[in-house]
């Protein structure tokens, strides 16, 4: 594995609970959960990326999903979603080393983990993503609002690394890989020890 994302899974086993402290709490989280509920078709097939111990996403897709299929590279992370939101199906993967079926889900949603792989990673990203929605799925994420690359050393008590191009390049990313972007919102979020940090929220349709 890239140690860059060895940094992000070692990151999120040691902070699991601190973590779930701070998301499980998370307005902006919860208020683009309720974006995202409301885009689902009915009896949808959901892919969370970067899913944590499962809450509240997960648990609340369970509730409203056909069947949610949730990743993770953290095994910590992934053992707290299994006790949270059993019915979801779980990969405790890099996202980037996943392969689902062409066209297999309605939606997928990536809360804050686009920002931890490696930019140069993000176009095939994106375009994994669209190879596996339907036409006319629907992608909602959290992505960088500025260009950066590099390891935090204590971020919530351990080191992390992040990676994002500009909003610009991301946008220019997504249309590349076949998304029409429907919405796009730099939301400034309040972090443990980082007050405002901006992100670029966005809703994307397969085409």
């Amino acid at each position: 594995m890239d140690e860059r994302k060895k940094i992000v899974r070692d990151a999120y086993d040691e902070i699991a609970d601190r973590y779930l402290a701070w998301s499980g709490a998370s307005a902006v989280r919860a208020h683009y959960l309720d974006k995202f509920l409301s885009l689902l078709s009915d009896n949808p097939k959901v892919l969370e990326l970067g899913c944590g111990a499962g809450l509240p996403v997960t648990k609340t897709l369970t509730d409203r999903a056909a069947h949610v299929t949730a990743v993770d590279i953290s095994p910590r992370q992934i053992a707290l979603a299994r006790r949270h939101a059993p019915n979801a199906t779980y990969f405790c993967a890099d996202m980037m080393a996943l392969e689902f079926p062409q066209a297999g889900f309605d939606a997928v949603c990536a809360f804050y983990a686009m920002t931890h792989l490696p930019r140069e990673e993000h176009s095939a990203m994106f375009a994994h993503i669209a190879r596996w929605l339907k036409p006319g799925g629907v992608f909602l994420a959290s992505l960088g609002a500025s260009a950066t690359d590099g390891r935090t050393d204590d971020w919530l008590g351990a080191p992390n690394y992040f990676s994002h191009p500009t909003p610009e390049e991301s946008l220019r990313l997504l249309r590349a890989a076949g998304f029409a972007i429907e919405e796009q919102e730099i939301t400034r979020q309040d972090l443990p020890g980082e007050e405002g940090l901006p992100f670029l929220w966005i809703v994307a349709r397969k085409l």
